[in-house]
C-alpha cells in the first residue's frame, strides 16, 4: 500500500481550487495556467462523452463560458487523496425565457507537477 503525503494532498487541493476559480471567473488564461499541455478532459454525455486534450479542453470550456446565462459550478464536496481529487458539484444556468436549470455531477481529477493532467466528468441524469 502506498503512503499518501499530506503535502501532495495540499498541493492537489490548491490546484483544484485554482482550476475551479478560473472556470467560475470565466478566466481562460487562468484555466490554461492550471492544466498540463497534455491534459485529458473527458466530458459528460452518453455513452462515453467527448475526449479532449490540452488546448482542445480550453476551447470546450471557452465555448461554455461564452454562453449567456451560464452559472457557476459550485463544489458541494471535495475529497483529495495524494494526486487525485473527487469534486461533487452542481452547475446552474438561466438562459432566460424559462430556460433555467441545474445538473449535478462529479469530476475525477489527477494532478501532476502542480497542474491538472486529467479531468473525467460525469453527470446525474
Amino acid at each position: 500500500m502506498t503512503s499518501v503525503t499530506t503535502a501532495a494532498s495540499d498541493t492537489t487541493r490548491a490546484v483544484i481550487d485554482q482550476f475551479n476559480d478560473a472556470v467560475n471567473r470565466r478566466d481562460i488564461d487562468g484555466l490554461r495556467a492550471t492544466i498540463t499541455d497534455d491534459c485529458i478532459f473527458e466530458s459528460p454525455g452518453a455513452p462515453d462523452g467527448g475526449r479532449y486534450v490540452g488546448g482542445e479542453m480550453v476551447n470546450v470550456f471557452a465555448e461554455v463560458m461564452s454562453m449567456e446565462g451560464e452559472g457557476p459550478f459550485d463544489a458541494e464536496e471535495i475529497v483529495v487523496c495524494g494526486d487525485r481529487a473527487v469534486v461533487r458539484w452542481v452547475h446552474t444556468w438561466d438562459h432566460g425565457e424559462g430556460q433555467r436549470g441545474h445538473v449535478r455531477g462529479i469530476d475525477l481529477f489527477r494532478v501532476r507537477n502542480g497542474r491538472v493532467c486529467e479531468k473525467l466528468s460525469y453527470v446525474k441524469g
